[in-house]
């Protein structure tokens, strides 16, 4: 398939339409809401269910597989703040506070953007990596990290770094990832094969009805577009293509093949907006909210779900031919 033929695939799955729903009902106001808590528990499933499978996945391979994957995914998520720092002090001229916040969200990664991925590879029948969720825990802290000490660096910015990283490593993305791969791994195959009714037959269903509230929240942050200006656009669409790109090459080197290289490229390209506001909010609470939840919420999530994730295996396709 070439690059338009997977747009098409993907805006037609039932994943990326409940998103469009959602967007549409909250474009025209519509009274459409999920009721309370429900986004939690929705969000709660599916990373506990994406951090299971990778656990089982983990049972089968040895630290030697999976080492320069993940220093590969290490060194990637040490860059990308550094980057985004840099182009949002001399491009867009923001201030430290700020530009770190940014650099925050584009370093750390968005778990949904991940799961979105996997169901786009799965449809395809292409294969990656089953201890792909181990990529997601090991890049979502470094960038929020790096991110932070910059600031710190650079200015006498107020905030604590310390409740800042206590955020980051008891944050419900990295502890149901990183313990969902512990049960996981720790009971095996055996063990999973007594929750798989409950985590892998009902997840697209959860995966659909969470869509459906990304399109109301999305759409929302939109609204905060004409606030924001247009080096925050721009941001939030280039830096995922040239970030994705990155990652499809590091994908390469590290032996991830074209189902793996195009899930790290999705994670490189992808914006934080679980893990990366906590923290931001408690070490940099003088930073925009509008500059980072627009970007990475507003912008770059529609961005990868309907355009990004296809164009990124589309340039995979062309890396590995």
């Amino acid at each position: 398939m070439d690059a338009l033929e997977l747009v098409k695939l993907n805006l037609i799955s039932p994943m990326v339409l409940c998103f469009v729903l959602g967007a549409v009902a909250q474009f025209f106001h519509s009274d459409l809401k999920l009721p309370n808590g429900a986004y939690t528990a929705l969000s709660i499933y599916l990373l506990l269910a994406v951090g299971l499978k990778g656990g089982v996945a983990l049972s089968d391979v040895t630290l030697a597989q999976i080492a320069l994957p993940l220093i590969g995914t290490v060194l990637l998520g040490s860059l990308i703040p550094i980057v985004i720092f840099t182009a949002c002090r001399s491009i867009g001229k923001l201030d430290h506070p700020n530009a770190a916040a940014l650099a925050a969200h584009y370093g750390s990664v968005s778990a949904v953007t991940f799961i979105a991925c996997l169901t786009f590879l799965d449809t395809l029948k292409v294969e990656y990596p089953l201890f792909s969720p181990a990529l997601v825990a090991v890049m979502e802290i470094p960038g929020i990290v790096i991110a932070l000490l910059l600031v710190k660096k650079a200015s006498q910015a107020e905030g604590n770094l310390t409740e800042a990283l206590k955020e980051i490593v008891t944050g419900k993305s990295i502890l149901l990832l990183a313990g969902g791969m512990a049960i996981g791994a720790l009971t095996g195959h055996r063990g999973y094969e007594t929750v798989e009714p409950f985590f892998k037959h009902p997840f697209q269903g959860a995966l659909c009805i969470f869509m459906l509230d990304m399109g109301l929240l999305a759409v929302a942050r939109l609204a905060e577009v004409k606030k924001v200006g247009w080096f925050i656009v721009g941001l939030g669409i280039i830096a995922p293509v040239v970030l994705g790109i990155t990652g499809l090459f590091v994908g390469k080197i590290c032996g991830l093949g074209l189902g793996g290289s195009t899930v790290l490229a999705v994670l490189s390209a992808s914006a934080s907006y679980i893990a990366a506001p906590a923290a931001v909010r408690v070490a940099l609470p003088q930073a925009n909210p509008s500059f980072y939840l627009t970007a990475a919420v507003g912008i770059t999530f529609p961005f990868n779900l309907s355009i990004g994730i296809p164009l990124y295996y589309s340039l995979a396709q062309r890396i590995f031919t």
